[in-house]
């Protein structure tokens, strides 16, 4: 039986050498996004951070920071259509594994790829772009985008 959203999530930015840490996204919602997650039955934002993040990933949380959190309107294959986020900033050990279930790809990924990403976001956002061809070749996740404007990340 599928989970219901709790319309709480997390997200965290992993950055090295300028470049963040995103996977692109194998279910709805797509898009290329940094790891991120419902908090579901865990205790805390945080402990479902750390969780979502060894998930998507294959790496551990050394160090986690909150550096926003507020609500965005962001549609969820579970049925909710808002979420009270919490975005960490992290410090990680490991190394990078894909999540087959859940990933198409992961990588770093440097501020000028990242506004490209945004454009395309953009014009998906305008009807510019086809639901079919945006399934195959994302921007940023919707409600990311708004996080990275918010964050001046672009």
């Amino acid at each position: 039986m599928a989970k219901k959203c709790d319309n709480k999530s997390v997200g965290m930015l992993f950055w090295k050498n300028d470049e963040l840490l995103l996977i692109e996204r194998k279910r709805f919602p797509f898009g290329f996004a940094p790891p991120a997650g419902h908090v579901d039955d865990d205790v805390s934002f945080e402990d479902a951070a750390i969780r979502e993040l060894k998930e998507e990933t294959g790496l551990e949380a050394e160090d986690i920071k909150l550096i926003i959190e507020g609500r965005k309107d962001n549609p969820c294959r579970r049925g909710g259509q808002w979420h009270y986020w919490k975005i960490y900033e992290v410090k990680v050990k490991g190394e990078l594994k894909l999540n087959k279930d859940e990933t198409k790809q992961i990588a770093f990924v440097p501020k000028n790829i990242l506004s490209e990403l945004a454009q395309k976001t953009e014009l998906y956002n305008k009807g510019k772009i086809s639901e079919n061809d945006w399934e195959k070749t994302p921007g940023i996740e919707r409600v990311w985008l708004d996080w990275f404007k918010e964050l001046k990340i672009i």
